[in-house]
């Protein structure tokens, strides 16, 4: 059985290798990044690479990632927004990279406010937003876990990190609810 450690680094690992949509700054020559060519880049156009290849990329003035391929506040809030207003049987499918890309989005928004202090309040308030997405799904993977009613959709809306805290917690209360009672023949 995976750790969540081992599943957290393979689900980053997983997006790190995932392929992403740049755009082209600037044109640019074939290059090697880590081994391996990419471009040519012609400026304006549209193009598929790793997304580790994105940042790069990115950081050299070479291409931007899409918008649609990171997190925003405008997307977290709405995330948030939905997960607070659904019942504890509901839960929002995201996709299976939501939390990489969490992760990625609050670690920028954090560096971003050392270096502006005038951003921290963005950092702050999406990190909140961040942390009450968390409690609400946790409490909802609590739930089902706790519950007989098992529903295929509701584990399907489930990110991989999620479904190894929902299988955890499924095994540890079925067996707490097959030990509790046993009485010992003395």
């Amino acid at each position: 059985m995976l750790n969540l450690k081992t599943i957290i680094e393979d689900s980053d690992f997983t997006f790190e290798n995932k392929l992403v949509s740049i755009v082209a700054m600037r044109d640019c020559s074939k290059i090697e990044i880590g081994g391996l060519s990419v471009g040519p880049f012609e400026e304006g156009q549209e193009y598929k690479v790793r997304f580790w290849i994105a940042k790069e990329l990115e950081r050299t003035g070479i291409a931007r990632v899409r918008d649609e391929e990171l997190l925003d506040t405008v997307r977290l809030y709405k995330i948030q927004w939905t997960e607070r207003v659904q019942s504890v049987m509901q839960i929002t499918s995201l996709s299976e990279d939501f939390y990489p890309k969490l992760r990625r989005y609050i670690r920028r928004l954090k560096k971003d406010a050392l270096r502006d202090p005038d951003r921290m309040r963005e950092y702050e308030r999406a990190r909140r937003w961040a942390q009450d997405i968390l409690n609400c799904r946790l409490k909802k993977i609590i739930a089902l876990a706790s519950s007989s009613k098992l529903t295929n959709q509701f584990i399907g809306n489930l990110t991989i990190e999620e479904r190894w805290l929902y299988e955890q917690l499924r095994k540890m209360i079925e067996e707490w609810r097959s030990n509790i009672l046993k009485v010992k023949n003395e």
